[in-house]
């Protein structure tokens, strides 16, 4: 009988033991990262166990791990008291105590030491300090990339161009003795590179002439020698591209092969003539290529330029309607693009024959410059097609793309020595700053140095 009394009294006194402790448990687990989380519960409320309770809830948590937690709370509740009252003693007591930057210290707990906390009881003390809402750090402003000039852009973009001619030539400018078997060695470099047999014929006499002049007999002397020959033959085609004041519209049309680069240089040059102060135009004249159109649209919008474009017609009533929009807008420059074609396609090459007679309907005396666009790392077929646009337009300017890729940089040289039209622009690079208007001094430069 006193038996089943004193089990009653277990049963009772594990409920009672239990009842009071789950609170805290729940309420620290349920929000453990909200910043202001306030716990009411005093553990010191709580009274400690008896021997007797003692015995009981140990026979009971013999194989219940919640239990044993329970327990090990209550058993130490002295400890978790002292703990409480020094964190009320540091709280902040001012507006501006509760903004202080916390300590390392007070760094939040890991999810180990969280776990921990729970058994020894700590975590109703440290679990419910508030997470300081510490002033946040001000970032360092990122550091502005440092904007390279052109000359050193222009050098950066030559580098391939300049470490396959370096390579070539290391043979050459090796210290050794000018002789015969030299010069057939750097005959061999420059045709190599694009220069062509017309320009290389040039080159060599030149150097020769040079070397006779200033008694040079040393090969790291030719270097020089070489590089003064190449500027002088590259020196005419440096003609800046003049835009002369008129109450008309001055109108660039772009032609030239498929892939050569002439849309994306056409939203280039906007950006490069809105720097120099003038309006600009452009006319999606390119209607046979997909997606041509959007992607002279695009090139409108980071510019912020109108772009005249058709869903349906052929490229001269665009460029027609464009020169048209211009003249009564006032605008300065119009820039026309044209599908990209072959120069052996006699078809197309009358197709873009009556775009030019199109746009004299317009304005008698446009376009007043055809530009031809080359890509650099053709070689020797572009010079094949500026003969080809040039008989069939007339061109009066060109401009050299791509010279950032695998050109072997020669390619000037030899269109010097064939058709010497004037290269108005050159790129050496993807951004809307990589193309400018041509440079010889800096170009043989950034391709020897």
């Amino acid at each position: 009988m006193f038996s089943f009394f004193k089990r009653k009294k277990k049963q009772e006194t594990v409920e009672t033991a239990s009842e009071p402790v789950q609170t805290p448990t729940t309420e620290t687990v349920a929000e453990p990262e909200t910043p202001s989380v306030e716990i009411n519960v005093n553990v010191s409320d709580v009274e400690p166990l008896t021997e007797a309770q003692q015995q009981a809830v140990d026979e009971h948590i013999e194989d219940n791990i919640v239990s044993q937690l329970v327990s090990d709370v209550m058993t130490d509740h002295e400890d978790v008291s002292e703990q409480t009252d020094e964190t009320a003693t540091h709280a902040p007591t001012t507006a501006e105590e509760s903004h202080a930057v916390p300590t390392e210290e007070a760094a939040v707990l890991n999810s180990n030491d969280v776990a921990e906390a729970l058994k020894t009881g700590d975590s109703i003390a440290t679990v419910a300090d508030p997470v300081d809402p510490a002033v946040p750090a001000v970032p360092e402003p990122p550091q502005a990339e440092e904007k390279l000039s052109w000359a050193a852009r222009l050098k950066q973009g030559l580098s391939k161009s300049r470490n396959q001619m370096a390579k070539s030539l290391a043979g050459v400018f090796g210290g050794g003795k000018i002789d015969e078997d030299l010069y057939e060695e750097l005959e061999t470099v420059l045709i190599t590179s694009d220069m062509g047999i017309e320009a290389t014929e040039y080159l060599m006499n030149d150097v020769r002439k040079r070397v006779s002049l200033r008694g040079l007999k040393d090969g790291n002397e030719l270097r020089g020698a070489l590089k003064d020959a190449i500027y002088d033959l590259i020196k005419p085609l440096q003609e800046p591209l003049p835009i002369p004041e008129s109450d008309q519209p001055f109108v660039i049309m772009l032609a030239g092969i498929n892939g050569a680069g002439k849309t994306t240089s056409i939203g280039k040059l906007a950006k490069y003539f809105q720097s120099q102060g003038k309006s600009v135009l452009l006319a999606a004249g390119d209607t046979f290529r997909a997606a041509a159109r959007e992607q002279l649209q695009e090139w409108g919008a980071r510019n912020g330029v109108t772009v005249i474009s058709q869903t349906t017609g052929d490229s001269a009533a665009v460029c027609f309607d464009a020169v048209e929009a211009a003249k009564a807008r006032h605008i300065d420059i119009v820039l026309a693009d044209t599908a990209g074609r072959l120069p052996t396609q006699l078809h197309l090459m009358e197709e873009i024959k009556k775009v030019k007679r199109v746009l004299q309907k317009s304005i008698p005396d446009a376009p007043h410059e055809i530009m031809v666009v080359l890509d650099a790392n053709i070689g020797q077929n572009a010079v094949n097609q500026v003969v080809a646009f040039d008989d069939a337009l007339g061109v009066t300017g060109l401009i050299v793309t791509k010279l950032d890729g695998t050109a072997k940089g020669g390619i000037l040289a030899a269109l010097a020595s064939n058709r010497p039209i004037p290269v108005r622009y050159i790129g050496v690079g993807e951004s809307i700053d990589d193309l400018r208007p041509f440079d010889a001094r800096a170009f043989v430069d950034a391709l020897f140095e």
